[in-house]
């Protein structure tokens, strides 16, 4: 059981996935595609509206990278087991 894997679940908003706008999260959206791998499906959100989210993506970064008093692995670690509880792909 520990093996495996969750399929992700299409997103509710097709017209958001559908309607990416040129950015990183879609170039980055493309690329697992084409590889056949999964990703965050909020990428989706990012590259629909990314002026609109480039907040949520620099807040994400500077709190499992900035200075702090956990390490960014530790904080990666306590990121993945919180997903893994919410029944949730990190």
């Amino acid at each position: 059981m520990a093996d495996e894997k969750q399929k992700m679940e299409p997103m509710f908003l097709p017209e958001v996935e559908q309607n990416p706008k040129p950015c990183s999260f879609t170039d980055s959206i493309r690329m697992m595609q084409a590889s056949g791998g999964e990703y965050p499906q909020i990428w989706h959100m990012f590259a629909y509206l990314p002026g609109a989210t480039a907040h949520l993506a620099r807040f994400t970064q500077e709190v499992l990278r900035g200075p702090g008093p956990f390490s960014p692995g530790l904080r990666e670690l306590i990121a993945a087991y919180t997903s893994k509880r919410n029944h949730c792909l990190f």
